[in-house]
């Protein structure tokens, strides 16, 4: 904390001329750390790359992040970590919250693998001498420009998240550089280098995340660095030490109506085996992919009771902790293991409380399609630990050992 600012005012002026000096630059230390501030990092010369987590929810955020990271690293600029957008529509604050990367994760672990800077700390810290208003570049592809009126911007801040997530940090966007003929593949990395040079566009400013949905099999093993913050962990060990009792099986199901309008697609036709995250599960080889079933998309009830009794019996569970964005059947797989094994399903304000006691459990049960459960999936491949889907129940081993 330091001595009370009067105190160093009183020494400083009972203090000969070279103490005074110390004294002063003390006290001046001292007034910057207290309003907040603080050495300003380094600017990069190598560049930034900035962009909106722009679609989905929490798990396709994720996915994008790990795609981001891996093409940050690749044009050798700066990540800006955006914050995760979580949608309250239905719930206090009635809109969307925007949650600084640092408040689920810690940022030093991504620092082994890439330079990162939170956005936060780039628009407060670097933003207003180096990307200051008037300067601010957008950067889209052709056909996304086409959206604009003008049909020659970038559609940077058009409906929501996109407008209400720059709005955050005051920003708007003073041009737009457009592109065509690349994409975000690694293939393209010298192309983005040439076109983009960090000398004469510092900031790369993207509508949307410069990654694939779902995450490429060779940036799964990315998800390492990802590593839940110690309040997180603090809280979710709480929740795990208070309702369960080891060994435990995590299930997540996802059977919402939204969901189960989505698996339909699997019914008619319209989607085939690579459905969404499916690839975690059929294979990445489109050729060689698994068939996607109903089961595996869309648990019925008779399909989770026959998972779990399986694992349950293969780990000697205790309990069974159930995520699920709609009905938990907490009742029924009660009365399924005849009052011997708790259940319990906690539905908390937070989705990533969920997440990480999903990721503790003994045996982890996912929903093959669903990329909430493939964050689950690969932080348990990181660490080793066994996960199995409804409806298959020996998942293959995919190329990306971790």
């Amino acid at each position: 904390m330091g001595p009370p600012l009067p105190d160093l005012r009183r020494a400083a002026m009972a203090a000969p001329p070279v103490a005074v000096l110390l004294l002063l630059l003390l006290l001046l230390a001292a007034v910057v750390m207290a309003a907040g501030g603080g050495a300003a990092p380094a600017w990069d010369a190598a560049g930034y790359l900035l962009y909106c987590p722009c679609m989905g929810r929490f798990g396709n955020q994720a996915e994008h992040f790990l795609g981001a990271l891996a093409f940050a690293r690749a044009l050798n600029r700066t990540l800006a970590v955006p914050p995760w957008i979580e949608y309250r529509h239905h719930r206090p604050p009635y809109t969307n919250l925007h949650v600084p990367y640092a408040e689920h994760f810690r940022l030093e672990p991504l620092l082994q693998y890439h330079r990162v800077i939170s956005l936060e700390d780039f628009m407060e810290k670097l933003a207003p001498v180096h990307w200051p208003p008037g300067k601010r570049v957008a950067y889209c592809f052709e056909a996304a420009a086409q959206r604009s009126a003008d049909k020659s911007s970038c559609p940077m801040k058009d409906g929501n998240p996109f407008g209400p997530f720059w709005d955050q940090f005051q920003v708007n966007f003073d041009k737009s550089e457009l592109f065509k003929g690349i994409s975000f593949s690694s293939a393209y990395k010298d192309h983005w280098i040439q076109r983009f040079s960090p000398s004469e566009h510092p900031v790369l400013a993207l509508p949307g995340a410069p990654a694939q949905f779902p995450v490429l099999e060779e940036h799964r093993p990315l998800h390492k660095y990802i590593v839940w913050a110690d309040e997180m962990v603090k809280k979710g060990e709480a929740y795990i030490h208070s309702l369960l009792v080891r060994p435990y099986v995590g299930i997540h199901l996802r059977i919402g109506s939204d969901w189960k309008n989505a698996c339909n697609m699997l019914k008619d036709g319209t989607a085939g085996p690579h459905f969404m995250a499916s690839p975690q599960c059929v294979g990445y080889d489109r050729s060689a992919a698994v068939p996607l079933t109903m089961d595996m998309c869309l648990p019925d009830l008779k399909e989770i009771k026959r998972a779990l009794k399986l694992w349950v019996k293969k780990t000697e569970a205790k309990s069974v902790y159930i995520a699920t964005d709609s009905e938990p059947y907490t009742t029924e797989i009660q009365q399924f293991f005849q009052g011997k094994i708790k259940v319990v399903s906690l539905q908390p304000d937070v989705p990533q409380i969920d997440l990480y006691v999903l990721g503790q459990s003994d045996h982890f049960i996912g929903n093959c399609v669903s990329s909430f459960t493939a964050f689950v999936k690969r932080e348990r491949d990181v660490h080793g630990k066994p996960s199995s889907f409804f409806g298959m129940d020996h998942p293959p081993r995919l190329r990306d050992e971790f």
